[in-house]
This record gives C-alpha cells, structure tokens and sequence, in this order.
C-alpha cells in the first residue's frame, strides 16, 4: 500500500519512525515533508499529503503534528479527504470502519512512539464496512462537502 506521510516540525521526530515502520510492514511509504526540525506549517504538510491522495498516487495518508489537531483540520479542507486524530486504537480502526477515514492525524506532543505504532499498524489493517447505515451517514458528508463547493 502506499502511504503519504508528512509532518511539520513538532511532528518531525515521529515521522522518520513511522516511515520506517511502514516499510517494515511491507508498504510504500511516501515522505512528502517536513525532513528536518526548522519551523514548518503544518497546512503546507497536511497539503502535500492530500494532494497525493486526491491525485491517486497515495492509497492512505499519515499527518503528524504537534497535537494531531491542526493536520487533522487542515487535510479536512480537501475534497475527498477524510482525517481525524486517533490516540488510541479503537478511533483508529472505528475511523476506517465506519467513516471511511483515509488519512491517520496523529500528535507527536501526546503519544509515544511505541503507541503511534500500534495505532499506524491497526489503521492500516482496518477496511471500511459499506454497512447501510455507514454509507449513509458518509453519502451526507460527500452531500456536504458538494454543498459548500468541495467537489
């Protein structure tokens, strides 16, 4: 699979372990920045991954940041992207299964290593239910984005 994964500079630290992770796990992991701790804003990371998934060339992104709060929102801002902070590894999967969540927002400044890896390894392991009730509720969400001219 191939993962975009970006960073600001909070968000630095974390990345290059994940990246690894990812390889190790067998995926193609595709480093769109930040590559050094020099300040950064996180829109301009969260872009670069959104861009590669709405060009098709990522399959899943992973935005890191000081709080995974601001990638979360900023890739948000993307037609077609889906992004939430997951902390914990029932949000992570629920956020696949159920929302159809696309790009991992994870905080550097909240979790540990070892923590954002389990979570990294059950986001990616999650597949979106198609589930009536699921469909619906993200059939709203595409209606919204089109509403407020996302499309």
């Amino acid at each position: 699979m191939r993962v975009a994964v970006g960073s600001d500079h909070a968000g630095y630290e974390l990345k290059a372990p994940v990246v690894d992770y990812l390889k190790s796990l067998g995926h193609t992991p595709l480093d769109v920045g930040t590559h050094s701790t020099d300040a950064v804003d996180y829109p301009d990371s969260a872009r670069a991954v959104a861009e590669k998934l709405r060009a098709k060339q990522a399959d899943l992104g992973i935005m890191i940041c000081g709080s995974g709060v601001g990638g979360s929102i900023a890739v948000n801002k993307f037609p077609g992207v889906r992004g939430a902070v997951c902390h914990d590894m029932f949000s992570a999967h629920q956020g696949v299964e159920d929302d159809d969540m696309n790009v991992l927002c994870l905080g550097s400044r909240v979790i540990g290593r070892n923590l954002a890896m389990d979570i990294v390894k059950t986001f990616l392991g999650a597949k979106y239910s198609g589930l009536e009730r699921h469909q619906r509720r993200l059939d709203k969400v595409n209606v919204i984005e089109k509403e407020f001219g996302k499309s």
